[in-house]
């Protein structure tokens, strides 16, 4: 159990007395007092998959970049082409350090020709505002912006029925990775058809003061649904299954987008940024390692940061393992030497001391929900 001094130090979102009076099992995540689950992690993956889950992830930080060059900085510190982007449209990109490996992996919105909203990792937004400011050359405006929202993902197949009923925005006009600022119960906030958990779904944007209001609105509307409020322990599980990408495990500032089989967020041609030259001499040498999938043979369970090897040699270490509820296996990713990484190559992961369990590099992602 933790400590009530212990506590007291961690960071708290809006919705920390919501979870509470939930009963939520509540765990340090980086210095954030949050819910790692409430009915169970398996219950609330396969509401996300079968019916509709709700999470705060208001942990999340958000930073706001104004003014005539805005989309200049915006090229400049991240890969993907953000002139591409019209408004009210999202794309996944990154935050990259010179030698093109990631400071973040962050989506970026385009809210005006003049105005974009990053939502970015928790424990990297002070890092990634200072990183984003220090490279600001432009005639632009770098706002870390965290404080002045809570947010809310409202993920799965009955996610767009549930948050319809709290709003009078046109949620069937808002395609994948697109939003709209609309109102929820009357409240001012951003709708974005995104999420982290490979289902369908909308993430809400709104003012922490608010929050828990919406929340439980929330809840209530999808509650002819069999809703669920998830913690984050199904987060990760949801994310794993749909191959996406976690900061700290498969991602960090030692990883480049094309060895995280990332390459589609680096555009070349769109001139320079940080990072470019580093990845356009890896894209022409190749990469020694990739990113690659994995599913047990047996009934072990790889867990992160088990080691991997391959003929009995060290290759790798697992960076997400877990068994995957809706899929009914054992799973995780690993980097593996690039020319050792093809589907169908045999691995063994050590799950316990001088235990070796096998296991197989699948095709990725696990699961991908039909359109």
């Amino acid at each position: 159990m933790e400590s009530a001094g212990a506590t007291a130090t961690l960071e708290q979102t809006p919705l920390h007395a919501a979870h509470l009076a939930l009963g939520a099992k509540m765990v340090d995540f980086g210095g954030w007092h949050m819910p790692v689950e409430y009915s169970g992690i398996i219950d609330e993956h396969l509401a996300v998959r079968t019916r509709v889950g709700l999470f705060d992830v208001s942990h999340m930080g958000e930073i706001e970049i104004r003014g005539p060059q805005a989309l200049e900085l915006v090229e400049y510190v991240t890969p993907n082409a953000a002139s591409q982007l019209r408004d009210n449209q999202a794309q996944y990109s990154a935050l990259l350090y010179p030698q093109g490996a990631f400071v973040d992996d962050i989506l970026v919105h385009r809210v005006a020709a003049d105005h974009y909203f990053l939502c970015v990792n928790a424990s990297n937004q002070r890092k990634d505002h200072a990183w984003i400011a220090a490279n600001n050359r432009f005639d632009a405006e770098v706002q870390y912006a965290s404080e002045k929202y809570a947010q809310l993902a409202v993920q799965g197949p009955q996610a767009a029925a549930t948050v319809r009923k709290l709003t009078a925005t046109d949620l069937g006009s808002i395609a994948y990775y697109w939003f709209a600022r609309g109102e929820v119960l009357g409240t001012p906030a951003i709708l974005a058809h995104t999420g982290y958990t490979g289902e369908d779904g909308f993430e809400l944007y709104v003012p922490p003061e608010e929050a828990e209001r919406i929340w439980n609105a929330v809840l209530e509307a999808g509650a002819e649904f069999g809703i669920r409020p998830c913690g984050l322990g199904a987060r990760n599980t949801l994310r794993l299954e749909a191959k996406m990408a976690l900061y700290g495990h498969e991602i960090d500032a030692s990883v480049t987008p094309f060895e995280a089989g990332l390459g589609r967020i680096v555009k070349f041609e769109k001139g320079d940024f940080i990072g470019r030259d580093a990845l356009r001499q890896q894209k022409e040498q190749g990469v020694r390692r990739r990113l690659a999938g994995f599913e047990m043979r047996g009934r072990g369970i790889a867990r992160d940061g088990y080691l991997v090897s391959i003929g009995g040699e060290p290759a790798g270490f697992v960076t997400s393992g877990s068994p995957a509820p809706f899929l009914k296996k054992n799973i995780g990713l690993c980097y593996l030497p690039a020319d050792r990484a093809a589907v169908g190559q045999s691995i063994s992961i050590e799950v316990r001391k001088d235990q070796l369990a096998e296991a197989e590099v699948v095709r990725t992602p696990f699961y991908s929900r039909q359109r």
